[in-house]
């Protein structure tokens, strides 16, 4: 039986870098996939991690019908047994209905990996769709961890270095960026206090020590 499973994680814990070995070790095994995308890092088209792989993928736009996509690679002849679609949580929850046909019509394996809030700890609408449909919910298993040491839990966005929590659901980032727009990964407790790694270091008294109850 073909499943829609939905890979979910904070930022930075190695979500595209599952999603590429998913697509390595199904290739490896004789089967045919296409990989999809939207808004990585790395520009339109790519999918990239932050341990330096990078591969092409397929550009996920708000026209984008997964149904017409598949139904047009196997009117060219072309076999396709299952597809990985990285940052999933851009994808709009109609895009998720699709993925879903496409598991219970065709028996197409659909491997989804995104993130479920956003900088404001609200669900991403593809998010919310995908937790309501997905055969499976897996909790990616690499730990990210808040400046504090505590586990990271929700994902922060600052502009010029200054947490914020209005703005547009969608702004690309990265939370290595150095530029106005960043992100960084915070347990509940410095998140709703608004206590980035940045803030913390200009608390700081001259000992190095913080203590933050």
């Amino acid at each position: 039986m073909a499943e829609l499973v939905f890979f979910s994680g904070t930022m930075d814990s190695g979500k595209s870098t599952l999603a590429l070995q998913t697509d390595y070790n199904h290739r490896a095994r004789g089967r045919h996939g296409l990989i999809f995308t939207r808004n990585d890092r790395a520009g339109t088209a790519r999918i990239s991690s932050r341990l330096g792989l990078e591969v092409r993928a397929r550009e996920v736009d708000d026209d984008t019908d997964f149904w017409e996509e598949i139904s047009a690679e196997r009117q060219r002849g072309h076999l396709v047994d299952y597809l990985v679609c990285d940052e999933a949580q851009f994808y709009s929850p109609e895009q998720v209905e699709q993925l879903a046909r496409l598991v219970d019509e065709t028996e197409i394996d659909v491997f989804c990996f995104g993130i479920t809030a956003d900088f404001r700890s609200r669900l991403f609408p593809g998010s919310t769709r995908l937790v309501e449909l997905a055969d499976r919910l897996e909790a990616l298993q690499v730990q990210t961890l808040c400046w504090c040491g505590a586990r990271a839990t929700h994902n922060a966005r600052t502009v010029g270095g200054v947490m914020v929590v209005e703005g547009d659901q969608v702004v690309v980032g990265d939370v290595s960026s150095a530029d106005e727009v960043a992100y960084e990964v915070l347990c509940r407790r410095h998140h709703m206090r608004r206590m980035t790694a940045g803030v913390a270091r200009r608390l700081a008294p001259a000992d190095g020590l913080l203590d933050v109850p």
